[in-house]
């Protein structure tokens, strides 16, 4: 291995040497010369001598486990490796860095030797590694207000992400919800703009400080755009905003993402008036690249080729294609055709080119390829996790909190907690949690917060995981309620899989009854990626908190219950006060004062 490493080393030096070369043939000063200027001239000269089917490969995006993934990267047809739903690449961190370091060796021993980038779904934390500290989801940073913590939150996650091989995250999704039946309202920071804006920022410094250290990753700002504003909350639906509400709403965390420095955008499954967002060559090219001054890549989303016009997605300013699920030889095959047949100019193939090698010259790929496994020994640390902790408990938003029951006395003779979702890491985590959907289990590493009470309160603490109301003699009730995980369409309240609502579910009405009708001091804790109409469970409670999906720290939720600390968190959402309200296309926001929410943005009470 370390031969090989060292042959790879020399090889990179070599062609170092060759732009040097260049470099010195045009007469261009090989010192005091600004870093971008430099890398611009590696991306020409490295360029000029790339075939189309290398530069078409650099376009490509696959998974680790695909069947051709080994040959198609030894014949440098690849430039982008992600790892999503299938097989992990190994036996722990480890192993993971080895299938990375492996393939990456297959790369630099190509013709030109250029590196792979690897992208990763983490989206709250490394999110696909079990063991790692997995982050309250956006929804909950978007409660904390708190664009410090985002940032910190941001640069652990880089530091795991990285100590697992990969050098790309996609993440922040930078949305606006404006219904809360979209499946994926917790993957945003708010359904408010400026609060948005100020949070993506944070979240893309975080992310990539000096990108070409190895503990930072490349960010992705997502979906580009219109994807949480589909008419009735539709994944993948049509967006129906004028376009001058889309530039006043939507844009703007885009602008400030650009003006970051962030490395890639990705672009959205849902169409724009009728025009399929991936084909959409004002707001790519004219808008986003043009105006914004965007020279990162813009990615498709899943299968996005095939699914939206194939070549048509590449003119309209489309960089590289996630060419998964069998759309590798199609998109590679389409666009060499394109290219042939004049249907593509060159010269937008050798502009995406560009951008794919300029963020991998950024990225210091050339220089330091390989995943650094003194990073190995941080996943997971405690110092991460009390990070997360802090974040869970400046989420909690405090919805009611009547004869001040909260803050819970320690010493209270006894505790019942109440419900499967507070004895259960998964459910507390929702979707994007080691498996693309969630777990419904829990998962190495975390804590639930039923451990947490346990661990914070001093008098007897029983569990009555059903509701089964078998502990009536209790001073007091937490009743843990809230959805089950989900991701993406999934998710949709109405949508083709039909399985979510926006009230809680019966079973868990019952929960709040048996212990409210039986005069037990109740607190409800809601564990949700998204407001829900729960009116009538407030007005039976005694307090009401707002968790969210607070990830691998449960245990914070019981730090704020019993007084450690207060609740901080102010909502980020506008909250229902019944299915009515989602009559229309959207449901109760920041920006339409026509449905009179149950709370307001910005509610949330303290002590």
């Amino acid at each position: 291995m370390k031969n090989k490493h060292t042959y790879m080393t020399l090889k990179l030096v070599l062609v170092g040497l060759c732009v040097y070369a260049y470099n010195s043939s045009k007469n261009i000063p090989p010192k005091n010369v600004q870093p971008n200027s430099i890398i611009e001239k590696k991306v020409d000269s490295l360029l000029s001598l790339m075939s189309l089917e290398e530069k078409i490969g650099q376009m490509s995006q696959i998974r680790h486990f695909d069947s051709l993934a080994d040959q198609e990267i030894l014949a440098g047809r690849i430039g982008s490796v992600i790892h999503t739903l299938g097989p992990n690449p190994g036996e722990g961190a480890m192993g993971w860095q080895a299938k990375f370091t492996e393939l990456q060796e297959k790369a630099l021993s190509t013709r030109l030797g250029i590196p792979l980038l690897f992208g990763v779904d983490a989206v709250h934390g490394q999110n696909t590694f079990e063991g790692a500290t997995v982050f309250p989801h956006n929804i909950a940073l978007g409660a904390t207000r708190n664009d410090k913590l985002v940032e910190e939150a941001a640069t652990i996650t880089a530091i795991e992400a990285q100590a697992t091989g990969f050098n790309w995250v996609f993440s922040p999704c930078v949305a606006i919800p404006f219904n809360e039946k979209w499946g994926r309202v917790y993957e945003a920071f708010s359904e408010n703009t400026a609060l948005t804006q100020k949070l993506s920022r944070a979240s893309i410094k975080g992310h990539q400080g000096n990108l070409s250290k190895t503990n930072t990753v490349m960010a992705t700002a997502k979906h580009y755009v219109g994807d949480g504003a589909t008419d009735f909350g539709t994944e993948g639906g049509n967006t129906t905003l004028t376009m001058q509400d889309i530039n006043d709403h939507l844009l703007p965390p885009y602008r400030d993402a650009v003006k970051q420095g962030v490395g890639s955008v990705m672009v959205s499954f849902n169409k724009l008036s009728g025009i399929d967002m991936h084909a959409h060559k004002t707001l790519i090219t004219d808008t986003l690249k043009t105006s914004m001054g965007f020279d990162g890549i813009v990615v498709t989303d899943w299968k996005g080729y095939t699914k939206f016009g194939r070549n048509k997605i590449i003119n309209a300013g489309v960089d590289m294609a996630m060419a998964v699920d069998g759309d590798l030889f199609e998109f590679q095959e389409g666009l060499k055709r394109g290219v042939a047949y004049d249907s593509v100019p060159i010269e937008r193939v050798n502009d995406a080119v560009k951008r794919i090698l300029r963020q991998k010259y950024r990225l210091g790929l050339f220089e330091n390829p390989f995943p650094d496994s003194t990073l190995i020994s941080k996943i997971g640390i405690s110092a991460h996790r009390d990070k997360a902790r802090q974040i869970v408990r400046e989420s909690l938003v405090l919805l009611k909190n009547e004869s001040n029951l909260l803050p819970i006395d320690k010493q209270t003779e006894k505790i019942v907690v109440v419900g499967e979702h507070a004895n259960n890491s998964g459910l507390q985590s929702g979707g994007w949690t080691i498996e693309w959907q969630g777990v419904n289990e829990n998962y190495k590493g975390a804590t639930t917060i039923l451990e947490g009470v346990q661990k914070t309160a001093k008098g007897n603490v029983v569990y009555d995981a059903d509701g089964t109301g078998n502990h009536l003699d209790a001073d007091v009730a937490i009743v843990v309620v809230g959805e089950t995980p989900y991701a993406e369409f999934f998710g949709d309240i109405g949508g083709e899989t039909d399985t979510y609502q926006l009230t809680l579910t019966k079973a868990h009405q019952e929960y709040i009854k048996t212990y409210t009708e039986n005069d037990i001091k109740t607190v409800v804790v809601l564990v949700s990626g998204r407001p829900l109409v729960v009116t009538e469970q407030i007005n039976q409670s005694d307090a009401f908190v707002a968790a969210w999906l607070p990830g691998s720290e449960g245990d914070g939720i019981a730090q704020v219950l019993f007084g450690e600390y207060n609740f901080n968190g102010k909502l980020p959402h506008s909250w229902p006060k019944s299915v009515e309200d989602f009559n229309h296309k959207y449901g109760p926001n920041f920006w339409d004062k026509s449905i009179t929410p149950l709370y307001e943005f910005g509610y949330g009470l303290k002590y």
